[in-house]
């Protein structure tokens, strides 16, 4: 232990303690309507951060105890920034009943497994008005925590805290091991498991963007070793977290040819099919695709050009056009997926990493909802390219939190211009106006 903190100095001891304060205090003693308050103790943990990965001269294992260290903290924290956690225990108290999560609404009996009626409270009712839309894996991690606590709330939130901790311990290691395949220094990788974003959204507020990011960690790692399928194996089961790794099968195209992307989407797709087996019904398809459905072709969340495209159709044709946009939105999005995957050399690793964030950001760009963990993809992506913009997202993302600070759903669009305007501005300063590098970290 001793030789751990030894390497920190004085100022580096400031900021990990001031970092523990705001970490314990936002876990532990404030509600998501304290946004003035949680903003400031972001911010201090945020500052705190970036003085530790581009001032301190801490070497690599005193900052990884300091990472998970603060993740510790977190450890006994019942989430109050978000609510999905309610869900994701119902649906695995739903399984370890016997019960198929994906064909039974919360709202219409909560005594089908423990503590329901407090799981449906806490998920609200329009959540527990809708069929479940995690995918597999997902839930069967779900599970994990209804195994040892069926029916208590705080143990069920500690091991789902534990399956994410050990996640970023993960990514961590796989992150190292591309950094060490594009000859970059390993200490990038701080730059999102020290991150008080990813510290809060993941180990905090329990979004399981952790685990898929982890299982991508592994597949971009073996795609860059050349061994395609144990790549296909591991993104299955990243998609199978998280659909949203799909959008980037294309993009492997230039580096592993043609029909062996082909074999590639295939076997992950046959594989997604075999995870849902266990699930299999009839009416199993239909709930799952309704429920995508509604979510993003009805419902709006700190959006940014879609906002744009909103007023322009409120202008136009008096009324809200979000579901026309829905339609548009995926085939832009293919589109734009397209042209990374054929005109951009992605044999090359870097360039292949640009095009993966690119194709996510834009994605997101058009998408009616962005919620604050969704940039944990974007961010890690990051690490292994020379822009930094995400970097900037997982600060200003937290604005969007502005609008829980009544019991009434509000939205800032006045901080949601301020969040994108910050955003894309430096996304255009990093584009047109800086030197192709890395920022300065140094390498203890």
């Amino acid at each position: 232990m001793n030789k751990i903190f030894q390497h920190l100095s004085m100022k580096s001891v400031a900021a990990v303690f001031l970092s523990c304060v705001s970490y314990v205090w936002i876990a532990y003693g404030i509600e998501r309507s304290s946004f003035y308050l949680f903003f400031v103790l972001y911010a201090t943990s945020f500052i705190a951060f970036l003085y530790l990965i581009f001032k301190g001269k801490e070497n690599q294992n005193t900052l990884i105890f300091v990472a998970f260290g603060f993740r510790i903290l977190l450890l006994f924290a019942i989430p109050n920034l978000s609510d999905d956690f309610y869900r994701f225990i119902w649906d695995g108290r739903m399984i370890w009943e016997g019960l198929n999560p994906y064909l039974v609404l919360p709202v219409n009996d909560t005594s089908l497994v423990g503590e329901g009626r407090l799981l449906y409270e806490g998920m609200g009712a329009m959540n527990g008005s809708h069929y479940t839309c995690y995918p597999p894996v997902n839930q069967f991690a779900f599970l994990i925590p209804a195994i040892f606590f069926s029916k208590n709330l705080l143990g069920a939130t500690l091991v789902m805290r534990l399956l994410l901790i050990l996640a970023d311990l993960g990514t961590f290691i796989f992150g190292k091991k591309i950094l060490n395949l594009l000859k970059l220094p390993s200490k990038y990788i701080f730059l999102y498991i020290l991150n008080p974003f990813i510290i809060l959204e993941l180990t905090g507020n329990l979004h399981f963007e952790g685990l898929m990011i982890f299982f991508l960690a592994i597949a971009i790692y073996y795609l860059l070793k050349n061994k395609w399928l144990y790549s296909a194996v591991a993104f299955a089961v990243s998609v199978s977290v998280k659909l949203v790794p799909l959008l980037f099968v294309p993009i492997f195209i230039k580096k592993i040819g043609f029909w062996k992307t082909v074999g590639y989407g295939s076997l992950v797709i046959l594989i997604n099919l075999l995870f849902f087996l266990p699930f299999m019904s009839q009416d199993l398809y239909d709930n799952f695709m309704d429920s995508i459905h509604l979510y993003f072709q009805n419902f709006e969340f700190n959006a940014s050009i879609y906002y744009i495209i909103r007023e322009i159709g409120f202008q136009v044709k008096g009324y809200n056009i979000i579901h026309s946009v829905g339609k548009v939105t995926p085939i832009l999005v293919i589109f734009a997926v397209a042209m990374f995957a054929f005109f951009r050399n992605n044999k090359n690793p870097k360039v292949l990493f640009e095009s993966l964030l690119f194709s996510i950001c834009i994605y997101y760009s058009l998408a009616s909802i962005v919620h604050p963990w969704y940039v944990a993809i974007p961010l890690f992506l990051s690490v292994f390219t020379r822009y930094k913009f995400p970097l900037f997202w997982s600060f200003m993302i937290v604005l969007s939190y502005a609008a829980y600070q009544t019991s009434e759903y509000h939205e800032n669009l006045y901080l949601v211009f301020l969040e994108y305007a910050v955003v894309y501005g430096v996304l255009l300063w990093e584009l047109i106006g800086r030197k192709n590098d890395f920022p300065e970290i140094s390498e203890v």
